[in-house]
């Protein structure tokens, strides 16, 4: 089983091409960025596509040692499934039964399982990454919060999108209405900063919880417990040095510290913030909470774990999360649901394929499209929902185009839900680009419907192909006479 990060490194070792190694030294700023590009995949821009994990030993920070830095490792479906010993469709379905059936973490049994040592409290000697040179600066774009909310006392654990803005501080990113921004606004009222740990390379299992949607993990679940319940085995957790909060301990770097009423520009320089995981360069914000660092501890020779804002990485994060709450909603309806893939096209969350079970009557026509119309209204992330036959590789893009092209007429096939809420990241969605849409942030929503008409069924049969017994192999007659 893999309980953390360097054990799911060690597992890629034994996976032939699945790891790559750089012994260059590189400069955290642009160096890593630029070599991972070529494998982070689309939605970065070309040429890219899906490639190893890539564990560079020597990146240089603006200060102290160079170390280690690791990026691409959730970057294919079939390599973030096998970290937790599944194939890529069997995640959806295994989240969905740590949802239901979660195991708490619990305190450390042996803390010196978990080796420590504690770092200068100084964010410029760690290897985090600059993009481009548009970035406002190094970010922390795998760092997973944990926080306690001080009135329900539930605790939240969740990836934001955090800015170096000195040695000690960070500004980070919450979006409105979700747990830590709410736990945080309610730490204010009570006059005081939130208690937090920071994690950076957390295992397999914390990390892909972390990411779930509030639709499969609601309000007052803790991730850990989902966690948990994904590995096997609670996670663990000790007590932080300088503030009241809690850490888990396999984690390779936690930076203790306190999200404070103080805010700051994300960028006093430049309208630019980091890529997006949609693919374009995301905007700064003029005032965002401030994050101060109180301790950085870390496991010997760390890594430090990172994402390449856009790309298949920080989309089959996503992705996987998404199709879990999208699958237990359908199945909650009792719709003939087979599988969902959340498309890394649409950063794992605006695009979804839905693959139905074979129609039996006419009835399940009727059914099939209004489950599509249904997850389109229902998810104000999904913008597009592709229905296919399960006789359709969900994971084959020249399958999914076919599929479009032979199993649809625009005239019948699609389906527009106009100026519904959606998702202010698609530069679509706005005001300025669309007359249709009553606000920025509402989307016109599209239906393709590529599934065969029950009554058609016998139009559409794919040809199956059988393998042909093999005769027995007969020696190779010689053509010359055997040596003496």
């Amino acid at each position: 089983m893999i309980t953390d990060l360097r054990a799911a490194v060690a597992a890629l070792e034994s996976m032939p091409g699945e790891l790559l190694r750089v012994t260059d030294e590189l400069p955290a700023r642009f160096g890593p960025g630029a070599r991972y590009a070529r494998w982070a995949g689309t939605p970065a821009p070309p040429p890219t596509g899906p490639g190893p994990a890539v564990l560079f030993e020597k990146v240089r920070p603006d200060t102290g040692a160079p170390s280690q830095l690791l990026m691409g490792l959730y970057g294919t479906r079939r390599r973030a499934a096998a970290l937790l010993g599944l194939r890529p469709e069997q995640v959806p379905f295994r989240l969905r039964d740590a949802v239901a059936a979660p195991l708490a973490p619990v305190p450390a049994a042996d803390p010196g399982r978990w080796p420590r040592h504690t770092l200068p409290t100084d964010l410029s000697a760690l290897p985090i990454p600059v993009l481009t040179d548009e970035d406002a600066g190094p970010y922390l774009t795998l760092g997973a919060v944990l926080a306690t909310d001080p009135e329900t006392g539930v605790r939240n654990l969740s990836v934001h999108r955090m800015c170096v803005r000195g040695t000690d501080r960070l500004t980070i990113w919450m979006v409105p209405g979700r747990d830590l921004g709410l736990a945080y606004e309610r730490s204010l009222r009570r006059g005081r900063p939130l208690p937090v740990a920071i994690h950076l390379g957390p295992s397999p299992a914390v990390l892909l919880a972390s990411c779930c949607p509030t639709s499969l993990v609601p309000t007052g679940m803790d991730e850990l417990a989902v966690a948990g319940a994904l590995a096997g085995a609670p996670v663990e957790l000790l007590p932080c040095r300088s503030v009241a909060a809690e850490f888990i301990a396999d984690a390779e770097y936690v930076l203790e510290g306190e999200i404070t009423g103080e805010l700051a520009a994300e960028n006093p320089d430049g309208e630019a913030a980091t890529p997006e995981f949609l693919g374009y360069q995301g905007r700064a914000h003029p005032a965002l909470p401030v994050v101060r660092v109180t301790a950085i501890t870390a496991r010997p020779d760390p890594i430090l774990q990172t994402v390449s804002g856009p790309g298949y990485e920080q989309s089959h994060l996503l992705g996987f999360g998404m199709e879990a709450a999208i699958l237990d909603d359908l199945l909650g309806r009792d719709a003939p649901i087979r599988a969902v893939h959340c498309h890394t096209a649409g950063g794992g969350q605006l695009m979804a394929v839905l693959q139905w079970r074979a129609k039996r009557d006419e009835r399940d026509d009727e059914i099939v499209r209004a489950a599509s119309l249904a997850v389109l209204d229902g998810s104000r992330m999904v913008k597009l929902v592709l229905s296919v036959d399960e006789d359709v590789d969900v994971e084959s893009e020249q399958d999914l185009w076919w599929a479009m092209a032979t199993r649809m007429q625009g005239d019948r096939d699609i389906v527009v839900l106009p100026d519904r809420q959606g998702f202010p990241l698609d530069p679509t969605q706005h005001r300025s680009y669309s007359t249709t849409i009553s606000a920025d942030g509402r989307t016109a929503k599209t239906l393709f419907d590529c599934t065969v008409p029950h009554g058609q069924l016998h139009r559409f049969r794919r040809p199956a192909f059988t393998a042909a017994e093999q005769p027995p192999r007969e020696p190779p007659r010689r053509t010359t006479p055997p040596p003496r």
